[in-house]
């Protein structure tokens, strides 16, 4: 089958998926701005459809055994994009003000932060495993962000949104502060990270996080 003159295959499917959702990001930031209610459920609505698609791609990834490498590396790309744009939109639409500005810094932060260790450890073919309750702060995140889109139409929606963003960033600086201390020893004496330490962080898919 060809859709825009491109060939759609099983082995295509999950990172078409993929390259679709970074597609759709401008639309959604562009309903968000429009100041009318019916727009921001109809970006809820898209936007939940995303987040169908991130879960799609890599269960069907798996479940057709077609993992490929560009999957691999884009399709976290993918979901940090999305938060972090969706994060500085809800501060420009001062959604998140004031303090909440913090845990917004936190979480972009954490994030700059582990893509350049694990970027610099890639490099040395140090791979820094994945916690599983990172995971859980993916997951409270989305969930939060959700309720933000909405959150100006009902204010019980935007202290739910509220809560999530701070119990994400919790979550967050836990885990970044868990992975800076485990990579530590490799950065300071230029060795590698002993399997050891970390055991306990092992479990979860190397995709997130």
């Amino acid at each position: 089958m060809r859709i825009l003159n491109i060939e759609i295959t099983k082995e295509r499917i999950p990172n078409l998926l993929t390259f679709g959702r970074i597609a759709l990001i401008p639309v959604l930031v562009g309903l968000l701005y429009i100041p009318l209610h019916i727009t921001s459920w109809l970006a809820l609505a898209l936007y939940v459809i995303m987040c169908i698609s991130d879960y799609l791609d890599g269960y069907l990834a798996r479940k057709w055994q077609v993992t490929s490498p560009v999957g691999t590396f884009l399709d976290p790309i993918a979901d940090k994009i999305l938060i972090a744009v969706l994060l500085i939109v809800f501060v420009d639409l001062e959604r998140l003000p004031g303090f909440w500005i913090l845990p917004v810094m936190i979480i972009l932060m954490r994030e700059f932060l582990i893509a350049g260790l694990r970027e610099y450890l890639g490099a040395k073919d140090v791979k820094v495993p994945v916690m599983f309750i990172a995971k859980w702060k993916t997951t409270v995140q989305m969930l939060a962000l959700g309720f933000l889109m909405v959150g100006h139409i009902n204010r019980d929606l935007l202290f739910v949104g509220w809560t999530g963003i701070l119990f994400a960033a919790g979550i967050t600086a836990y885990t970044g502060y868990v992975y800076v201390t485990s990579a530590w020893q490799h950065i300071s004496q230029n060795r590698d990270i002993e399997s050891e330490p970390i055991k306990e962080i092992e479990g979860a898919k190397s995709d997130d996080g």
